[in-house]
């Protein structure tokens, strides 16, 4: 089969406006070649691009998604930094004006009329009975019966007390006795949480008219706190020989500043009571006692507890702790159980008292105290815990009496009935 050449006739020939556009590319292959050559002076941030976009490339989101949740979480970190600057600044703020307000010198009941009011209007160290610190006032009563000797003093309410607790409040009691003879100390009920708590309490105190001349009527508010020492909120002292007797006395006054130099603290005894009806078990854990008497030549002691129970006024068991040598702080942590039947709970007696144990001479009564129906004050209230919470032990502080008043008091019977004639 023959070829047939194609004749030149049968190309078309370029038009001049294909050669004009063949002319100008030129100047897009210089663009091309200038962009290639931009991006070759930034390998890094080429690579950095590249990296940012193949990552996006793989979260199944569209881009504006992604941008929204990149600003939202950009935003939220800011308002935390904006936050943490805020709370910084307003701590320093806060410890500034703290600052300030302990530089500032409280003018208050300052007088001006002295140079120390001025140079020292501080007064925090010099607490003795000043007015300017008021530990509230008392209102009581008194009334003397002449024929039976017979001295009424009447604990009505108190109003205003100083606050001794930290939720600014206290637990008042207070405490009546006479002196210089101090044969018998009553004590009122415990009001909770309040500074005006009203008593309503009498106590009666045998004493003649003439040792009545010459006596002093001492009452005393305390805080009471179950686990630490009762702090006295203020004390009011009567002179009876100033006291007109014709008629009732009541009126209400300051308490002051309690004297240091008059009451001798024999120390403070803890111990626990737990009392099981259905097993008739009274349990008594003598934990703990503090500044005791000294009643050694050393100046200390070496004491030990007696644990006595009275039944009906009669002496009925006793137990004791371990000596402590030479210390005015023991730590016993010993435990008594006493087999007491719920119908002899109600007529028992419970005897605690601190001896100092003596080799050579007789031992010494250090401090003394006891607990019953009968008794009152904190030694009631503890009782009555006691008896309202069965099977739990109740452990609290109590300030040690002499033996002479709690022996007074108490007044026991030391001979002990037969067997046979025990009144249960």
């Amino acid at each position: 089969m023959p070829t047939v050449k194609p004749s030149q006739s049968s190309y078309p020939k370029p038009k001049e406006s294909s050669l004009k556009a063949a002319t100008s590319r030129p100047v897009t292959i210089i663009s091309t070649t200038y962009a290639s050559t931009n991006t070759t002076l930034n390998p890094v941030a080429s690579t950095i691009v590249d990296f940012i976009n193949n990552l996006l490339d793989q979260i199944p989101l569209p881009r504006w998604a992604i941008y929204t949740i990149f600003v939202a979480g950009v935003l939220l970190i800011l308002l935390c930094c904006l936050c943490i600057c805020i709370k910084c600044c307003c701590r320093g703020n806060k410890k500034k004006r703290q600052q300030k307000k302990s530089q500032k010198i409280g003018m208050k009941g300052v007088n001006g009329k002295t140079t120390t009011a001025l140079v020292q209007p501080d007064v925090n160290d010099v607490d003795y009975g000043s007015a300017k610190k008021p530990r509230g006032k008392l209102l009581y009563s008194l009334e003397y019966n002449a024929a039976s000797s017979e001295l009424t003093i009447g604990i009505k309410q108190a109003d205003s007390l100083k606050a001794m607790d930290l939720g600014k409040s206290s637990d008042p009691y207070a405490k009546v006795y006479i002196v210089p003879d101090k044969v018998k100390t009553c004590e009122t009920k415990v009001f909770k949480q309040t500074l005006n708590p009203v008593f309503n309490e009498q106590f009666t105190f045998q004493i003649p008219k003439a040792s009545l001349l010459q006596s002093t009527a001492v009452m005393q508010v305390f805080d009471f706190n179950r686990f630490t020492k009762h702090r006295i909120i203020g004390e009011l002292r009567v002179q009876l020989g100033n006291v007109d007797w014709n008629h009732v006395i009541e009126e209400w006054q300051d308490l002051g500043e309690p004297a240091k130099f008059e009451e001798e603290n024999l120390g403070d005894i803890c111990f626990s009571l737990r009392y099981v009806p259905t097993a008739g078990k009274l349990t008594v854990v003598i934990l703990e006692a503090k500044n005791l008497k000294s009643m050694d030549v050393g100046g200390a002691s070496d004491p030990y507890v007696k644990v006595q129970l009275a039944l009906d006024k009669r002496k009925w068991k006793k137990r004791k702790t371990s000596v402590k040598k030479k210390t005015l702080n023991p730590y016993y942590n010993e435990s008594f159980t006493f087999d007491v039947s719920f119908e002899q709970i109600q007529r028992v007696n419970l005897v605690i008292s601190v001896w100092d144990h003596d080799t050579v001479s007789r031992n010494d009564a250090i401090g003394k105290i006891y607990l019953g129906c009968d008794a009152a004050g904190n030694q009631l209230r503890h009782w009555a815990d006691m008896l309202s919470n069965p099977r739990r032990p109740v452990a609290q502080w109590h300030n040690l009496l002499s033996a002479e008043q709690v022996n007074s008091t108490l007044a026991l019977k030391k001979k002990i009935p037969l067997p046979g004639k025990l009144p249960f």
